[in-house]
Order: C-alpha cells, then sequence, then structure tokens
C-alpha cells in the first residue's frame, strides 16, 4: 500500500517538474526573442515588418505577443514603438516631439555676380550701381545689390551730388566681421593677389587695385540720405527680398 502511494506520489510530482520545466523554457524563450526584437528595433533605419523579425527568430516565436508587450512596455517612455503602414518602428513620443525640433539656418552660396559686386564695393566704396556697373562691365541687377544689403555686409551710405542723386554703397562692420578683418584696409593688395593667382596673364601697365577705406563721413561729393529712403527699406516685405534672393542665387 505506501509502496503504490510513493509511486503515486513520485508519478505526480514528475509530472509536475516537467510542466514547470518547460513554462521555465517558455518563458526563458520569449525573454530571449524579445530581447532580439528590441535590438532589431533600434538598429534599424527603417521600420520592420513580419518577415524581418521572422527572418531572425524562425515561424514558431511568438511575435504578436511581443510587439503587445514590448508597446506597453514603450508607452510611458520617451520613444514609444507604433505600427507604421503594417511594419513596426520607434518613434518619439508626441509629447516631446517638440523638444527635438532644430531651427538651423542653411547657408547659402552667392552668386558670382554678388560676389564680384560685393569685392567692388568693398575696394571702390563709397560706390554707386553705375559705378559698378562700369568697372564689372555688365548690367547689375537691383536684386543682386538688394542681397547684399540683406546680409548685411553691404550699407546704404548717402547719395552722390550727381543728376539723379544715386545711392552710394559701403560695407558695414558685420562685413569685417564675416571675412576676419580688423580693419578694411587689411584686404589684400594687388601683390597678393598676384600671389595668391587672382590674376593670370598679363595686366594693363596702368592696371592697380585701389587702397579701400570705410571711413563713416560722408565725403564731399556725397549727400545725406533721404528719410524716406528708410521709411521704404523698412516696410519692405522679407518675402519680396527672398524673391529676390532666389533670383540671385540662380544666376
Amino acid at each position: 500500500m505506501m509502496t503504490e502511494l510513493a509511486a503515486e506520489i513520485l508519478e505526480t510530482t514528475d509530472v509536475e517538474l516537467h510542466d514547470e520545466s518547460e513554462a521555465v523554457i517558455r518563458d526563458a524563450r520569449f525573454l530571449r526573442d524579445k530581447r532580439i526584437v528590441e535590438a532589431l528595433l533600434f538598429a534599424s533605419a527603417r521600420p520592420l515588418g513580419v518577415e524581418d523579425f521572422r527572418f531572425h527568430l524562425g515561424k514558431d516565436c511568438a511575435l504578436e505577443s511581443i510587439l503587445a508587450e514590448l508597446a506597453a512596455d514603450f508607452a510611458p517612455r520617451g520613444v514609444n514603438l507604433l505600427n507604421v503602414a503594417g511594419k513596426w518602428a520607434f518613434r518619439t513620443a508626441d509629447d516631446l516631439g517638440y523638444l527635438l525640433i532644430r531651427e538651423k539656418t542653411e547657408p547659402r552660396k552667392l552668386s558670382r555676380a554678388a560676389m564680384e559686386t560685393l569685392a567692388i564695393v568693398a575696394y571702390h566704396q563709397p560706390v554707386t550701381r553705375a559705378e559698378i556697373e562700369e568697372i564689372r562691365g555688365v548690367a547689375t541687377s537691383k536684386g543682386t545689390l538688394d542681397v547684399l544689403l540683406e546680409t548685411g555686409w553691404v550699407r546704404l551710405r548717402g547719395r552722390r551730388k550727381a543728376p539723379g542723386r544715386p545711392v552710394t554703397y559701403g560695407t558695414s562692420d558685420a562685413f569685417l566681421d564675416q571675412f576676419g578683418l580688423q580693419a578694411i584696409n587689411e584686404l589684400p593688395g594687388l601683390a597678393e593677389l598676384k600671389g595668391a593667382g587672382f590674376f593670370d596673364g598679363r595686366l594693363p601697365a596702368d592696371f592697380d587695385v585701389p587702397e579701400p577705406s570705410d571711413n563713416p563721413e560722408l565725403r564731399a561729393d556725397e549727400d545725406p540720405l533721404d528719410e524716406d529712403l528708410f521709411v521704404v527699406i523698412a516696410e519692405e516685405k522679407s518675402d519680396v527680398i527672398e524673391d529676390r534672393l532666389e533670383a540671385d542665387l540662380s544666376e
């Protein structure tokens, strides 16, 4: 009788131990697969579909349960696991998205026309638009000068005491700051420009690079700017300036 009871107890215990060991194995396998899925999601640069997971885990893994559990785990965290068009990916929590917005000003290259105009203003200031065109040998669009004014590197100085009283242009302190100059006379002279390879071939005998000066005092041939000119500039809309910038960059 005791023998039969002992045998029954041993048999029952063996079944319980067998079931418990299988449960431990299932839990361990689930945890392993869950960690693999999480790693794949973090490492991937694109949303992952079922086949992406099956490729690494096989067809027998409890993928749906794993994804559901991971989604629940990450729901209160800074990143959430979301289903994106049938695939899965980590995304920043909706309420934290504003923290990751970065405002960045994209640098824009000046056109060749703008660079030439800027150089002429720097070396020949105070200079009018007509004088710039004479030096360049081509017409200078108003948009080109508007771009340079918008950058802050060129400023309006005054009006030439001549028919039509054209506006004169000069460089600003922002120009010096942009190009790392303490003073305008630090701009390279003819010898330095030749040494840097800016002039190829032989130059005319009377060719020279003027000594630049950005003295803020108006010269004898300049009048002060009219107040109405400042009003026009202040009221000009930014979108108009932007259009001119785009047009100049495309030249």
